[in-house]
Formats: structure tokens, C-alpha cells, sequence
């Protein structure tokens, strides 16, 4: 594998930041000449975001359908998304997190205001490639969310490593011109007592400070408590149940200041601090026994695991005439990640430590970026160029992860705990009107990884207008994703001596015999793949309609499959890696359709629907899924304007069947209770808006209206796919002030 021995960024930082910045640059010059009556089109980006596989989430729909605290809540109704596991082990089952089209949720890259959000890599990867984590959708109140964007496939290559299924990006609410404020109050509580309830409010101001200057802070308190530890008794191995949710205790807060330095110059400098405290449910992720101090830890409500991050970020925004805009940003991000000690394989992978001592690991990113548009016009061609570079630092220290020791290995205690890597990327796309019906947009993205050389992200999307309400769009792009700091160190070490060690080599007898042992691994590869799509889309006077197909073709997945490799013996101690798996696939279709009903467009009722078939998501090699997702899922709902101050709204969703692993993670068939499919299901939930003056509004609704409810049967695979809660039957007002 080739690898770079030196990162050489300053002169790279200072050319493109130079190039991003200066009006009267070089590059600027050229194209200025050449920008006499050139009509501006749109940017890569921008059309990009009109892409097959991309969603938009209004702060209308926000308003109508509140998640209770995470946006995970309402992002999974889009097509193409499913909260799931980042495997089929169903090992943290109701900490599902965001996957779009089957790719698992390290392959879903978060942004907020566009800025990469990285925090769940402070958590510790198991065997399985899962971490027990909520994910990084739960940072940013819905309060202070404008609009979210979801970009799957193709149109996410252009972000770089963590994008391969791909991208999304909330985007939170602006400065204004004149003083507003709000604050919202929202509870949401189940008709069983059993089931975690939800109480929270948020505030948002926002207005000028001076004739060029102007602020936005938004604050957030939240407790989300968590299920009862009897919710599962019914599927208990003795005396302890399966766990239920974990609840979460989040405080956030967050200041934005604009300085408007010209008419056509931004420059915003924003700082924010957030608190997520788990409480603790009795997740054991692989064990099926339980202790008195656990129960206790559960019963008492106790915060197992506190993240605090800390982000701070300035960003120059430039209107340099004739379409040329550019902007830069620099950011940081920290987070603090305290927990109650882990066990760190085995029965007790994931277990907290009975001793009860906690340790904290610490994750620091740094990212430098900027970005350059131009229009141009060349060959009698419309274009705009983009063209971007991208600088990132990430170091992790976790001593806890690191505090196995295999003398027979070398290691030993005292040991480097720290892990680094350092990237560097440069971006070029080109927008082509080729005809006023036909655009095509090509890029290429070249990243240098220090630990994995180089990467080469190309890209092709296109939109074909058939008729003035019928355009065919399409598009293949290759995406890669950089290993995380714990797949590739050396020194994280963790230990099986029972089912996570296959049966082969659970042999006492075998001569030196002592368990296996898992290790990092600094060879591996990067994981890559190659997105397609192509879709048809239909939209005139309120109707909408599209159907796409899609498939991801994936290689060298990082994989600890330890039936799949063949150990080494070393000093009697059985030695496995993290390994590339060879090959995937992913494909499938999604769809929507939109008919107005009363009102121009549809302005008073429409029925608004979408869905995702999934064809297959398998490892190529083992037969195996990459997560347990439903072979579909449709989301339809009735959006009712009743009155100009009454909307009423009825949802519903639909699951296909979700089957299981058909071995376990010791190499044998499954069997028995291993093998459950989770049948097919459907949820629906009803709710009303009211709209008192133009100063106070609130809402009201029921969710799961039927009472469907869905139980964790197992700690981990011992159920097939049985391994998540669907919550019960529950009750949700929220009300806003405003002025």
C-alpha cells in the first residue's frame, strides 16, 4: 500500500486559500476576461442537490412531525433511510443510528452548516464494528434547525472519506434583521409507564447587535428518561431481561456572530457547547447475565457514559461579482467521552466493569477548507467551475482501550495510547449546460491520507429534460472511507476466551492454547465503492413522481471476522487482525409520489408517499447482511391545511421483513431463536397544528395510534433480528412562543 511519509500542506494551504480569497488572484483574472455577458448558472453543488437520491427536510416539516429529541426521528422517513446497527449483530440494537441505502451508519458523514460532526469516533469499535453510541444526529436542538438536507449515492462523493452512503447535513437558523426570540416547550409521554417518556425546551434569539453586526444563540435542555429495566421481562434468560432504550440527558448551547464586513463579505465566527448523558437501561451488548450492580445502575437512572464536545469555527464568505463566490472555513471540534469502564471482549464485550471506575477518551479534530466557484463559457458552453481543497487532523487518546496486555505479543502496560491521522484532499467539478435541456456535472476528488495514501474520488452525474415536467437524471461516482484510528493501532488489544473465539480454537488442549486476540491493524486498506443511479422524475402543478434504481458495489469492508482468517500463533497466544473483506453489494430502488388533493397544488390537502425496496445487501464472500434493514419500507402521510390557523396531519409507515445472519460470530449455522425474521410491521400517528396569533402556536398528536409494539427479545443476535424496542402507544404536545 503506498503511503505518504510527510504531510506538505503550507504551500498547498496558502495557494488554494490564496485562490479562494483574492478577487484579482490569477485564476480570478483569467476567468474575468473571459466573463463578458456570461449568464451564471448554477453551481456542481447546487445541482447536485437536485440529484435523485437527495431529500430536503423544511422547518414546515419539522414543525408538523417534532421527533421527540433526536432528528433521526424524522431523517428515517426519508426514501432511502433506515436507522440500523453498522452490522447484523443486533449487539447496541436500540442505539440504531442513521444508514442510508444499506450502507451502514460509519458510512453515513453528519454535517452541521456543512462542517463535518465526528464524535462518535471517541467511542470505542468492538469486533463486530459496532460502538455503543447515539450517533452524531442528536447535536443541534430541532428548534434551531432551518432545513436538513439528505444526499445519498453519487451526490455525496464530493465530501470525502465517511460519505460512501452518504451525507447529512443540517442546516441550522440564521442571524436576523430585526430582534426575534422564541422558546418551545415539548413533552412527549407513553401510554406505558414502562417506556421512556420526554420532556424538553429550547430557546432561540436572534437580531443585530450593530449596523453590521448581528448574532444568533440558541440553547437546549432535554431528558429523555430511559426504559424501565421489566419492558423485556417476557424475554428474560433467567432473571434479567434484555435491555430497552438507553434515555439521554442533553444540554446544549450555542452562539453564532455575523460581521457583514462589505456588502458582498461575511465573516461568521461560531462557538457551541453540548452535554449528552446516557441513562443507562442495563445493556450488556453480548451477555445474557446481569448483576446486582447493574440493576441497580439501571434502576437509579444512572449516566453510564457523558460526552461533552466543544466546537468553535470562523468562515469567510465572498460575492466577488459575475458568480464568483468563494468560501473558507476553519474548524475545530473536541469531545470528551467519560465512561464507566467496559469490558473489552468476550461474554463481557461492551459489559460496564463491575468495579465501576471510569476513564474518559479524549478526540480532537482540526479541519481547514474552502471552496472557489467561477463561471465560464467556453466552446459556446455555459459552465461554473468549482474548485476546493480540504485539510483535516484527527488525534484520539483512549488509555482504557489500550490497557490489555499480551506480554507473549510485546504488550505491555504503559504502552502509547494515543492514535493520529492526517488528510489533505483537492476538489474540481464543472457544471456543463451541453444543450438548455441536457447538464452534466463531472468532479474529482484527490485525497492523501497519511496511513493510507492516495485516493482518487471520481465522479459523473447528468439531467436530461424529456418534457417540461419529465427529466431523467442519473449518475456513478467512487467513494472511499479511511479506516477509524482504533481499526488501525497496533496497540488496541482486546481478548476473547469464549463466543466471540470460534469453536476451533476453543481447544484447551491445543498445545500453548490461551485465547484469541484481536489487534489493530496499521496495513490495512481504505474501504471504497461505487455508487450508481439512474431516475426518472415527474413534476407539474402539485403532482410529483420518481422512481431510481441504485447499487454500491463495495470493497475491502474493515471486517474482524475471525472464521474468515486464519490465525497466527504467537508465543501460544492466537493472533487475529481486522482484515479487508473482499467484496459487497448494495442495491435497490427508491420511489415517491405526491397528488394534490384540495387547494392549488395541493396548498389545503395532499398525500404525500415514498419508498425504498431493497434488492440485496450482502457480503459477496459470506452471504452475510451488512445490517438488518427491512426488505422495504414506505412512509405516506395526509397533510391537511383544515383552516388558515388549524393543519392536521396523519402518517403512516410500513416495514417489510428484516431476516438475520444465518451464522453467528463464531463461524457455526445459526439456529433456534437465532434465525427469527422480524416480520413485517406499520406504525401510524395523527396529530394537529394550531396557530393562536402570530405570537404563539402549539401542536398535538398521538404516535404508534395502534399500539404496535415490538419487543428486544435478545441482548444481541441470540433473537435473529427481534434485537430493537418499537415503542407503544403515546402522547405529544408542544407549544412555541414567539415574538
Amino acid at each position: 500500500m503506498q503511503r505518504s511519509t510527510e504531510l506538505k500542506l503550507r504551500p498547498l494551504v496558502v495557494a488554494v486559500g490564496m485562490a479562494c480569497t483574492l478577487p484579482h488572484f490569477a485564476l480570478a483574472q483569467q476567468v474575468e476576461s473571459t466573463l463578458q455577458e456570461v449568464e451564471v448558472i448554477g453551481t456542481a453543488e447546487e445541482m447536485l442537490k437536485q440529484a435523485p437520491g437527495v431529500s430536503i427536510i423544511s422547518k414546515e416539516d419539522l414543525e408538523k412531525r417534532p421527533p421527540a429529541n433526536d432528528l433521526s426521528e424524522i431523517i428515517r422517513t426519508m426514501p432511502g433511510v433506515n436507522l440500523t446497527g453498522n452490522s447484523a449483530s443486533g449487539q447496541y440494537g436500540n442505539n440504531r443510528q442513521i444508514d442510508l441505502r444499506g450502507m451502514g451508519p460509519e458510512n453515513t458523514l453528519i454535517l452541521i452548516d456543512g462542517t463535518p460532526v465526528s464524535s462518535r469516533n471517541s467511542t470505542r469499535m468492538g469486533r463486530s464494528g459496532e460502538r455503543n453510541t447515539r450517533g452524531d444526529s442528536n447535536w443541534v436542538p430541532v428548534e434551531a434547525v432551518e432545513s436538513i438536507e439528505v444526499l445519498r449515492g453519487p451526490a455525496a462523493a464530493r465530501y470525502g472519506s465517511g460519505a460512501a452512503g452518504g451525507v447529512v447535513n443540517i442546516i441550522t437558523k440564521k442571524p436576523t434583521d430585526k430582534l426575534t426570540g422564541s422558546v418551545t416547550y415539548y413533552t412527549n409521554q407513553p401510554e406505558d409507564s414502562d417506556e421512556q417518556d420526554t420532556n424538553r425546551i429550547g430557546f432561540n434569539l436572534a437580531g443585530p447587535l450593530s449596523e453590521k453586526v448581528s448574532f444568533r444563540f440558541y440553547g437546549n435542555a432535554n431528558k429523555t428518561d430511559a426504559d424501565a429495566l421489566s419492558l423485556n421481562q417476557d424475554y428474560a434468560t433467567g432473571t434479567t431481561p434484555p435491555a430497552g432504550r438507553e434515555g439521554v440527558r442533553n444540554r446544549d448551547a450555542n452562539l453564532l456572530l455575523r460581521w457583514d464586513l462589505t456588502d458582498n463579505q461575511v465573516l461568521e465566527f461560531n462557538t457551541g457547547f453540548s452535554r449528552q448523558g446516557n441513562i443507562y437501561a442495563g445493556d450488556r451488548a453480548v451477555s445474557t447475565a446481569g448483576s446486582a450492580t447493574l440493576n441497580e445502575l439501571a434502576n437509579d437512572g444512572a449516566e453510564t457514559n457523558t460526552l461533552y464536545r466543544r466546537t468553535s469555527s470562523l468562515v469567510h464568505r465572498g460575492n466577488w461579482g459575475e458568480g464568483r463566490k468563494s468560501k473558507l472555513t476553519l474548524a475545530y471540534e473536541g469531545t470528551d467521552n467519560r465512561r464507566l469502564n467496559e469490558g473489552l471482549v468476550g461474554g463481557s464485550e461492551g459489559s460496564i466493569n463491575t468495579t465501576v471506575a471510569t476513564s474518559t477518551s479524549e478526540l480532537r479534530n482540526w479541519m481547514f477548507n474552502g471552496e472557489y466557484n467561477a463561471p465560464l463559457q467556453l466552446g459556446g458552453l455555459k459552465q461554473m467551475m468549482t474548485f476546493g481543497f480540504d485539510v483535516k487532523q484527527e488525534t484520539l487518546d483512549d488509555p482504557w482501550a489500550m490497557s490489555n496486555t499480551v506480554a507473549a505479543l510485546g504488550l505491555n502496560s504503559g504502552r502509547d495510547t494515543d492514535s493520529e491521522a492526517k488528510s489533505w484532499a483537492l476538489l474540481v467539478e464543472d457544471n456543463i449546460e451541453l444543450t438548455d435541456k441536457l447538464i452534466l456535472t463531472p468532479g474529482l476528488r484527490f485525497d492523501q491520507h497519511d496511513q493510507f495514501g492516495s485516493n482518487w474520488s471520481p465522479s459523473l452525474n447528468a439531467s436530461y429534460q424529456l418534457r417540461p415536467a419529465i427529466t431523467l437524471k442519473g449518475g456513478i461516482a467512487r467513494a472511499f472511507k479511511a479506516p477509524n484510528l482504533y481499526q488501525t493501532n497496533p496497540n488496541y488489544i482486546y481478548r476473547s476466551s469464549g463466543n466471540g473465539c470460534p469453536l476451533g480454537y476453543l481447544n484447551s488442549q491445543t498445545p500453548g492454547y490461551s485465547g484469541c486476540n484481536i489487534l489493530g491493524n496499521a496495513d490495512l486498506e481504505a474501504e471504497t465503492s461505487v455508487n450508481k443511479e439512474v431516475g426518472i422524475d415527474y413534476n407539474r402543478d402539485g403532482w410529483g413522481a420518481g422512481l431510481t434504481y441504485f447499487r454500491n458495489d463495495y470493497k475491502n469492508k474493515v471486517v474482524a471476522d475471525m472464521p474468515d482468517q486464519t490465525p497466527t500463533l504467537v508465543n501460544g497466544t492466537k493472533l487475529f487482525q481486522w482484515m479487508n473483506a473482499k467484496e459487497a453489494v448494495v442495491r435497490g430502488f427508491e420511489g415517491h409520489f405526491t397528488m394534490p388533493i384540495l387547494g392549488k397544488y395541493g396548498s389545503r390537502l395532499k398525500w404525500i408517499n415514498n419508498f425504498t425496496y431493497m434488492i440485496e445487501n450482502k457480503d459477496r464472500t459470506t452471504r452475510q447482511p451488512l445490517a438488518t434493514v427491512p426488505e422495504y419500507t414506505v412512509n405516506s402521510s395526509l397533510d391537511w391545511q383544515a383552516t388558515d390557523k388549524l393543519s392536521v396531519m396523519v402518517t403512516a409507515t410500513f416495514y417489510g421483513d428484516q431476516e438475520p445472519r444465518t451464522r453467528n460470530a463464531n463461524g457455526s449455522t445459526t439456529s433456534g431463536t437465532e434465525t427469527q425474521v422480524r416480520d413485517a410491521y406499520h406504525l401510524v400517528g395523527i396529530s394537529a397544528g394550531y396557530t393562536f396569533d402570530r405570537n404563539l402556536k402549539g401542536r398535538v398528536g398521538i404516535s404508534n395510534l395502534f399500539d404496535k409494539r415490538l419487543y428486544r427479545e435478545a441482548n444481541s443476535s441470540g433473537a435473529g433480528a427481534a434485537t430493537y424496542n418499537e415503542a407503544g402507544r403515546a402522547f405529544y404536545a408542544t407549544v412555541t412562543a414567539s415574538f
